[in-house]
């Protein structure tokens, strides 16, 4: 078998499901049950620093317009 064949094959079948396989794990590993925690404070780590409170904080009275 010449080299070229040989590494398409390879390409066609094996890296394939290796790349499918990787998928799927990356997938189950961001939406596991434990990392909505994680995934909520990267979402609001642009706000820590913002001098206004959160609009949905509890603890602030909101103000009528």
């Amino acid at each position: 078998m010449e080299t070229y064949s040989f590494l398409r094959h390879l390409a066609d079948s094996w890296f394939l499901l290796a790349m499918t396989l990787g998928f799927l794990a990356l997938c189950v590993w961001a939406f596991r049950p434990g990392s909505r925690a994680m995934h909520q404070d990267v979402a609001s780590s642009i706000f820590r620093n913002d001098d206004r409170p959160a609009a949905d904080d509890p603890a602030q009275p909101r103000k009528e317009a």
